[in-house]
């Protein structure tokens, strides 16, 4: 099977990923990078980073990865959340504020309604969102307790909105906490929270602006990256992603 994040990860660093401190130099070095390598997803991973294979299989790779989406963010050393195409995805705190200003989601805690109204989020991901800006940061089972999500049926609208958050930069992991006997729960929190400044920064940019740094960062790593693989990476028109890598 191909990745073409094998691709860029042999091209483009040298080292195998073996500590957190490599971990936060590959992202960086990157700008933005899956945690799993993802079929037709031209990114790096730092999976393959580390493990310098595909597939995945669970081993000592994954187990470390799954502590570092947790830690890193926590920490404040990179931002996590299910970003590109849904899926675990690390953003440099360098590029974050590019990130938002791109989404322009740059909101305060306080936003959700003033986002609800203008029908950028969904009655759910309000619910979320005004949960978080009231408690602070949560594992996922109190959050859905909060949201009023803790049937079956609302643990569907739960992922949902959850994903609709994180894809508009909104909410991002923020650790991890035992609430069962079970697998640990993500900590989720509000990145107006967990990254002020980078939110702070993300207003003096423009979209266009924002959208340029990340187009000639990707191409960068995908020199022969054609303009429709940039649109539909990013989620933007053809003609945007042209005036971005103009």
């Amino acid at each position: 099977m191909a990745h073409a994040s094998i691709k860029v990860s042999e091209h483009s660093w040298s080292t195998r990923v073996k500590t957190a401190d490599d971990a936060v130099r590959f992202i960086n070095h990157m700008g933005f990078c899956l945690l799993f390598p993802v079929k037709n997803v031209p990114l790096p991973s730092l999976y393959y980073a580390m493990a310098r294979r595909v597939p995945i299989t669970w081993d000592k790779y994954t187990a470390k990865l799954w502590e570092w989406k947790d830690e890193l963010p926590r920490k404040r050393r990179a931002f996590y959340a299910k970003y590109f195409k849904t899926r675990g995805t690390f953003i440099s705190l360098k590029l974050l504020p590019h990130f938002l200003a791109m989404r322009e989601s740059s909101a305060a805690p306080e936003a959700a309604e003033r986002f609800y109204s203008a029908g950028r989020i969904s009655h759910d991901a309000r619910a979320i969102w005004q949960a978080l800006a009231e408690h602070g940061a949560m594992a996922t089972l109190e959050l859905r307790h909060a949201s009023k999500m803790e049937t079956k049926a609302g643990n569907e609208r739960f992922k949902k909105a959850m994903l609709e958050l994180q894809c508009l930069l909104i909410v991002t992991h923020f650790g991890a906490e035992q609430e069962t006997d079970a697998w640990a729960s993500n900590r989720l929190e509000l990145v107006a929270r967990a990254f002020p400044a980078h939110v702070a920064a993300a207003r003096d940019i423009t979209p266009e602006a924002a959208r340029a740094v990340l187009a000639q960062k990707y191409r960068s790593l995908y020199p022969e990256a054609p303009a429709m693989q940039v649109a539909r990476l990013f989620g933007w028109s053809k003609a945007e992603a042209e005036a971005a890598l103009a």
